[in-house]
C-alpha cells in the first residue's frame, strides 16, 4: 500500500486527477490518497472519490479549518492550503507511519517504490534540490533563513515525510513563531518553513530522478552534451514536476517536458473525464 498526500483547492482537481491517474499506470500496489481540503465542494470530492474507487484505489477527504493558517502570508498564485502539509501528522489516521506528498502539478513516468520505501535515516523528510536552479540562491537562502551549516535548499513538492517522527518533533507553535519572525521574508512560504526550521532533518535525493523542474529542461539541451536527454528522463526519472507559472494543462505552453502530462490526460479525456 502506498500513502499519498495532497493538498489542494477545487482549481487543482482536474491536474490531480492526472497525477493519480500516471501513478496508477506506473505502480502496480494499490494507493490511498489523503486530500487535506477547506474549500472544494461535497459533489466534487464525491466525484474525485469516485474516480479514485474505479481505478481500485481509496481516497480519504480531510476537512482542515482554514483558520489553522490564518495568519500565515499569502500571495501570488500561493494558496493557503500549502501549509497544510506542514501539519499533515496531526491529520493523518495513526497508522501511517509515512507517506508521500506531491503537489498536483506533477505526473509519475515511473515507479515510486524506490523513493517511497528509502531509510529516513532519523531524518524528518526526504527531498531534493532543484540544483540548476539553487546554486546561485543557496547563499541569499542561508543568509534570508539563518541557517548556515544547511546543505542546501530543498524543494517541498515531492517530499517523503516520516509521519512517525513528526508527531514527536514538529510542533505547530514552532511553525507559527518561524512564520511570525520571517513574515517578511518568506519567497515560498511553506517551502521556507521547512528549509528554515528542519534544515538538518532533510536527506537530499537526486532532483533529476525524483523531481525534475520541467522549466530548465529547454534550456538545459542548448548547452554542449547534456547530461539528460529525453531518452534518459523516460528511463530515470520518477517525478516530473511543472512548478511556476507556466501549466502544460494551458494551451500557451511551450514546454517539451508537456508531454509526459499530455501522455496521461489524454487518455483520461477519451474516457470523458475533465482534466482542464
Amino acid at each position: 500500500m502506498f500513502h499519498v498526500l495532497v493538498t489542494t483547492d477545487a482549481n487543482y482537481l482536474p491536474p490531480l486527477k492526472v497525477l493519480m491517474h500516471s501513478l496508477f499506470c506506473n505502480n502496480q500496489r494499490p494507493f490511498t490518497f489523503y486530500l487535506l481540503y477547506s474549500r472544494i465542494a461535497e459533489q466534487d470530492l464525491e466525484a474525485l472519490g469516485e474516480f479514485v474507487r474505479r481505478q481500485g484505489h481509496k481516497l480519504v477527504s480531510i476537512y482542515v479549518d482554514p483558520q489553522l493558517f490564518c495568519d500565515a502570508p499569502v500571495f501570488r498564485h500561493y494558496t493557503v492550503e500549502m501549509y497544510y502539509r506542514l501539519a499533515a501528522h496531526l491529520f493523518l489516521p495513526p497508522h501511517v507511519e509515512r507517506v508521500l506528498y506531491l503537489d498536483p502539478d506533477i505526473v509519475a513516468i515511473n515507479p515510486i517504490d524506490e523513493l517511497y520505501e528509502m531509510d529516513f535515516e532519523g531524518n524528518l523528510f526526504i527531498a531534493a534540490e532543484h540544483t540548476h536552479s539553487t546554486k546561485v540562491a543557496n547563499l541569499f537562502n542561508k543568509l534570508r533563513l539563518k541557517t548556515p551549516n544547511a546543505k542546501g535548499y530543498f524543494n517541498t513538492g515531492v517530499m517523503m515525510m516520516n509521519v512517525e517522527l513528526m508527531r514527536m518533533h514538529v510542533h505547530l507553535a514552532d511553525i507559527y513563531q518561524f512564520i511570525r519572525d520571517h513574515r517578511f521574508k518568506l519567497v515560498l512560504p511553506d517551502q521556507d518553513v521547512v528549509n528554515g526550521l528542519y534544515w538538518d532533518k532533510i536527506k537530499p535525493v537526486d532532483g533529476y530522478r525524483y523531481n525534475y523542474d520541467a522549466r530548465y529542461y529547454d534550456f538545459l539541451q542548448l548547452l554542449p552534451n547534456p547530461k539528460h536527454d529525453l531518452a534518459w528522463i523516460e528511463e530515470n526519472t520518477v517525478f516530473i514536476h511543472y512548478c511556476g507559472k507556466e501549466k502544460p494543462w494551458k494551451d500557451h505552453y511551450k514546454g517539451e517536458l508537456g508531454r509526459f502530462y499530455k501522455r496521461y490526460s489524454q487518455v483520461l479525456e477519451l474516457e470523458g473525464e475533465a482534466t482542464v
